[in-house]
């Protein structure tokens, strides 16, 4: 299975010259809990609740004042959409991360999670126990 098979395609982004208050307000809008942060479609940070939490309430700067670009983490580990997904799992285990946005011809085209990974770990293990029937895996479907 790839990375294309899984991933959310109606990403929402934010420019990198917009305010951590239009941020919020398009998590609310939308319901979500990060941001892909891009310039002129160049993907150039991510910007998660968290980030907000951290680096503008607790130090109680004025989120209408303070640029994305200035609290979003910048060099991002991305993925090719055609990638396996148990490539994108390897690079979140590695670099301890829980969203990866997904490319594809240079072009941000969708992202993928740690909890889009974890609602397919039933189908990993029996395509692994398919593979190697001389092992016995237990399945939440087995209990």
């Amino acid at each position: 299975m790839f990375v294309k098979d899984i991933m959310a395609k109606n990403v929402i982004s934010i420019e990198h010259n917009k305010t951590v208050l239009d941020a919020c307000k398009k998590y609310k809008e939308h319901k979500l809990g990060s941001l892909v942060v891009v310039n002129a479609g160049v993907i150039v940070g991510i910007i998660t609740e968290r980030d907000i939490i951290e680096r503008v309430v607790i130090n109680q700067k004025n989120p209408s004042k303070i640029k994305v670009e200035e609290i979003m983490s910048k060099n991002i580990i991305t993925i090719h959409a055609s990638a396996k997904i148990e490539q994108a799992a390897e690079l979140m285990k590695k670099h301890n991360i829980k969203k990866l946005p997904v490319i594809l011809n240079n072009e941000f085209v969708g992202i993928i999670t740690v909890t889009d990974l974890a609602n397919l770990m039933p189908n990993f293990a029996k395509l692994f126990a398919d593979e190697h029937q001389s092992f016995k895996f237990i399945t939440p479907e087995s209990y």
